[in-house]
């Protein structure tokens, strides 16, 4: 529990263990467990914790080009990268090493001189993405898909280390699989080709995609982008058409809309909301870059508009994940209000941001993806690896490399991030998951800058 001390919200508890008894005897302690005063009958039932399988310890470059999952702790992997050991694998470490070189990988020195944290980051994406030449949000089965939000946070990380190419891509796959209604569905093939399933849409899909072009377009120098903007101009204007159009209605915020939680809502989630007023800002910029006046000042406007909604509806219930919920349902929807989501720091967004982990942190010491998900003992390395990342983007640096220190401390044995870590402390679900490799390599890159 030394990691836990350090994190914001971390409290220490003794565990009974009573979740790993068989039901019969787990329901007799607590019975025995009642307390009864006066009358008064008071009972505390334990959280199961959750026990998932770790899927894999990484996925590895093998001979041909291959790209396939290695089975934890197998030991085929050349150390320190993404390539099976084996005949080729000498060409492969040498390609991997070459892209690695033609970028950067940002620095930070309080996670020790030998930490590989970032570097191998960069290569769960670089491995993600070989194969289809756009990232994959994982490997195993079902995440063999393209997410549209954590591709954006792939390519602004491929952008702010030197991989302008890698960025490029992913842009140029999210233009080609929009529709002209300008609202992504959730998940795409890694082909381009349609949708595996019937998920359906979600809406904060075009602020994701609004916010992932200005990020990469920011990378570049700045005679170079207003070219930038015009190669991808079809993606910016249906993408802010439709965000502009979702807040056309009384009150000014977005309907009801699967978010990153990916179930289905009847009311307006604070995450759609302020990733829609990010894909707006992040609009403004790209149409002033544009030389756009008018188109500027439309997207700020939606923007401003959206922003007092939030405020309104928001803020003054603690910033709850629906619209009119508890204060103790926060989620990371009040992290996207924030910086580098938002353009400024918005103090009681801020203050929120700092309190929230009390409600999300589970016993291994990552964070839930909200107050209100289930009690099964389960830290998300997305959301922790994204608090990381706004903490880095507001300055709270000792949050910051605190977050990353614990994400270091529950990779895999190949050194890849997962996607899930046990009451426990064992790494589990998918592993490696692009959501988070990308949002490491964003909070070391803010981390690395220089703070004003």
């Amino acid at each position: 529990m030394a990691v836990a001390a350090v994190l914001p919200g971390v409290v220490a508890r003794p565990r009974l263990g009573l979740a790993r008894l068989p039901v019969p005897l787990t329901l007799g302690l607590c019975l025995a467990l009642l307390l009864t005063a006066g009358g008064v009958v008071l009972a505390r039932v334990a959280p199961h914790d959750a026990e998932v399988p770790l899927y894999s310890g990484t996925v590895a470059v093998g001979p041909g080009g291959a790209v396939g999952e290695v089975a934890p702790g197998a030991g085929t992997v050349v150390p320190g990268t993404r390539v099976l050991a084996g005949p080729g694998s000498a060409a492969a470490v040498a390609a991997e090493q070459a892209w690695l070189a033609a970028g950067t990988v940002p620095a930070v020195p309080e996670l020790g001189a030998d930490s590989d944290l970032v570097r191998g980051a960069l290569l769960d994406l670089h491995v993600l993405t070989q194969t289809y030449g756009v990232p994959v949000a994982g490997w195993t089965g079902a995440w063999r898909y393209v997410w549209p939000r954590d591709a954006a946070f792939a390519a602004v990380a491929f952008a702010r280390t030197g991989h302008g190419d890698d960025a490029g891509r992913v842009l140029d796959f999210l233009g080609r699989v929009q529709p002209g209604s300008g609202v992504f569905q959730a998940r795409y093939l890694p082909d381009g080709s349609g949708v595996p399933d019937d998920r359906g849409t979600q809406l904060d899909g075009v602020g994701w995609a609004l916010w992932a072009t200005a990020g990469v377009a920011e990378t570049l120098p700045p005679a170079e982008r207003p070219a930038f903007v015009a190669r991808h101009r079809a993606l910016v204007d249906t993408s802010t058409a439709a965000a502009l159009a979702a807040i056309d209605r009384p009150g000014d915020l977005p309907p009801a809309s699967p978010d990153y939680w990916e179930v289905p809502e009847r009311r307006t989630t604070l995450a759609t909301a302020a990733v829609l007023r990010a894909g707006l800002e992040a609009s403004a910029r790209l149409e002033t870059t544009a030389g756009d006046g008018p188109a500027a000042a439309r997207a700020a406007a939606g923007g401003a508009r959206l922003s007092q909604a939030i405020s309104r509806d928001f803020a003054p219930r603690g910033f709850p994940r629906r619209l009119g919920g508890r204060a103790g349902s926060v989620d990371l929807g009040v992290a996207f209000l924030l910086p580098p989501f938002a353009e400024s720091v918005d103090p009681v967004a801020y203050a929120r941001f700092e309190t929230a982990p009390a409600a999300l942190t589970r016993p291994a010491g990552g964070l839930a993806p909200g107050g209100s998900w289930k009690r099964d003992g389960v830290s998300w390395t997305p959301t922790t690896a994204t608090w990381a990342l706004v903490a880095a983007g507001i300055g709270d640096r000792e949050q910051a490399v605190a977050r990353l220190a614990w994400l270091q401390d529950h990779r895999t044995p190949e050194g890849s991030l997962p996607e899930k870590v046990l009451a426990d402390g064992r790494p589990a679900a998918v592993a490696p998951l692009a959501w988070t490799a990308a949002a490491v390599v964003l909070a070391a890159d803010e981390l690395s800058r220089p703070r004003p």
